[in-house]
């Protein structure tokens, strides 16, 4: 009876591990005007460091750095503040319609979990729609062998407030694109999309192609907060995947804003120091396989019904408190 119940509790332990491993982390963070003035706030920078270590990926967002200094110190911070890992970036060219103000799209990765394998500049010459965009898309393809999802792109887009919603229904043509050129059909876009409030209006939402697409997924609800201002409530920052498969790949329950304001308990005022926006995050789903040996040894046949059932019952009640 003793060793029924340990090895029950093994197979117990096992399931869980394998329903709730850890896997990729990635966010995507409007930085509210990062450059030369917000980088030289040390306080600032330490918060920043604080927040983008937590992610395997993410994208950086209104980064103009016009001097080329504040993103290497961005970089060297996020390494002196997680020496367990190694910290890079891809990062677009300074992009804009107006020379008085461009910003960057910058991706930052841990080195030991995401590997880029390739980047597009979109052109944004679409014969029909040339110039669609303020700030084109800057795409990066990555490999990430420990995730359910092993190869994806990252498509990335900071709308102008003022032209929301034919950006975003641009965007569906950059998708088409992007698919076809690197034959993938495991696609997230992600971003400041401004995709709320007085900037997206819900009766222009039937016009946006990248929103009545049924086989495309937005993680983050239209009414969830992403705005670190207590005057606002707005979801402008989104996270969407392209295909059941890679729907099937996220952590549920993981795609929301990190409230980094109450996790470092800091005032409003202190909290706009660092941006106006919360980053928002989701979690791809990587698989221990090597846990799952116990439920394989045991096999089907050496189990009734009734323990399948009690067993099933019992896992579900241990994630839920342990996991």
């Amino acid at each position: 009876m003793r060793s029924s119940s340990l090895l029950l509790l093994s197979v117990l332990v096992d399931l869980c591990d394998v329903q709730v491993a850890s896997g990729l982390r990635i966010c995507a963070f409007n930085l509210h005007n990062f450059g030369d003035s917000k980088s030289k706030k040390s306080i600032v920078m330490h918060n920043l460091a604080r927040i983008i270590t937590r992610y395997d990926i993410c994208l950086l967002q209104e980064v103009r750095d016009s001097k080329e200094t504040a993103l290497p110190q961005l970089l060297q911070s996020l390494n002196r503040y997680d020496t367990e890992h190694v910290y890079k970036h891809v990062a677009s060219e300074r992009l804009g319609r107006s020379d008085s103000y461009k910003e960057q799209y910058v991706f930052t990765y841990r080195t030991d979990k995401v590997t880029v394998t390739d980047k597009y500049q979109y052109p944004d010459t679409l014969p029909g729609d040339l110039d669609a965009f303020s700030r084109e898309p800057f795409v990066v393809h990555l490999k990430a062998p420990k995730t359910a999802i092993k190869d994806f792109v990252l498509i990335p887009l900071h709308t102008t407030p003022t032209n929301t919603t034919k950006e975003l229904d641009a965007l569906y043509d950059v998708l088409q694109i992007v698919m076809k050129m690197w034959k993938t059909e495991d696609v997230m876009l992600l971003g400041d999309f401004n995709a709320d409030c007085s900037y997206l209006p819900k009766k222009y939402r039937k016009d946006v192609r990248l929103i009545q697409d049924k086989n495309l997924y937005w993680l983050i609800a239209d009414k969830t907060d992403t705005t670190v201002r207590s005057t606002t409530s707005c979801a402008y920052d989104r996270i969407v995947v392209h295909g059941e498969r890679f729907n099937q790949a996220i952590v549920p329950l993981s795609a929301k804003p990190f409230d980094f304001q109450m996790e470092f308990k800091l005032t409003e005022e202190q909290a706009l120091d660092v941006s106006d926006h919360y980053p928002v995050e989701v979690q791809l789903k990587e698989v221990s396989r090597s846990r799952a040996t116990s439920l394989t040894l045991m096999g089907p046949n050496k189990m009734t019904d009734s323990v399948h059932h009690f067993l099933f019952f019992l896992s579900v009640t241990l994630c839920s408190i342990h996991c």
